[in-house]
């Protein structure tokens, strides 16, 4: 059964059966924006743009490697990103995500200890205002979700509002093991790379 994420919260990647994880999605799922039109009649839909990022960090805090839109597959094959997403459900939610990152953990380079997840919305969009924003980690693939152990409800989190960006949450490894801290933190930044590096000074 999936857990509903509150801030802070850590939880092991375990499946139902008892065993681990061997690789999981962060999928993320927005809609348009719906705007009156000229002059107060009808109704029109303004395209939102949200960016799923990952960034890779050793334990040292070192800057390994980002996962984005520019750059679709880590150097090590571990992360792979579905491509970017300019516009939401235009038509309403149609029940899949609408950017998806793959971690395989096996592949995953033996120096990196923290994997860490972020979200920026491109043109600016106050996540207050975008329908139905959520994220989901579970295991599948882009096309098909197996088993859901975790959602973040972006649109109804009254501490999202008046934000542009925020920290997903981070996965790290302990005693060999991987572990996932549900940050859900939105933060101050513009723009990606100003996100990665409140990652690094605040939430590794």
């Amino acid at each position: 059964m999936a857990i509903n994420l509150q801030k802070g919260q850590r939880i092991s990647l375990e499946k139902s059966n008892g065993s681990k994880l061997q690789s999981v999605c962060v999928g993320i799922n927005w809609g348009a924006i719906e705007k009156k039109g000229v002059f107060g009649f009808g109704k029109t839909k303004e395209a939102v743009d949200l960016d799923a990022s990952c960034a890779l960090f050793t334990e040292n805090k070192d800057l390994v490697d980002v996962v984005y839109f520019g750059s679709l597959l880590s150097k090590d094959g571990s992360v792979k990103h579905s491509g970017d997403d300019l516009t939401g459900d235009m038509g309403g939610d149609d029940g899949l995500d609408n950017e998806v990152i793959t971690l395989d953990f096996s592949r995953l380079n033996a120096n990196v200890n923290y994997v860490a997840f972020v979200l920026n919305s491109f043109r600016g969009h106050d996540f207050g205002t975008i329908p139905f924003a959520s994220i989901r980690i579970y295991e599948g693939t882009p096309k098909r979700v197996n088993e859901v152990f975790a959602t973040y409800d972006i649109a109804n989190g009254s501490n999202f509002a008046g934000h542009v960006s925020m920290v997903m949450g981070v996965f790290y490894k302990k005693n060999g093991e991987w572990k996932f801290n549900a940050i859900g933190e939105p933060t101050k930044d513009k723009k990606l790379e100003e996100t990665v590096k409140t990652v690094t000074q605040s939430y590794l």
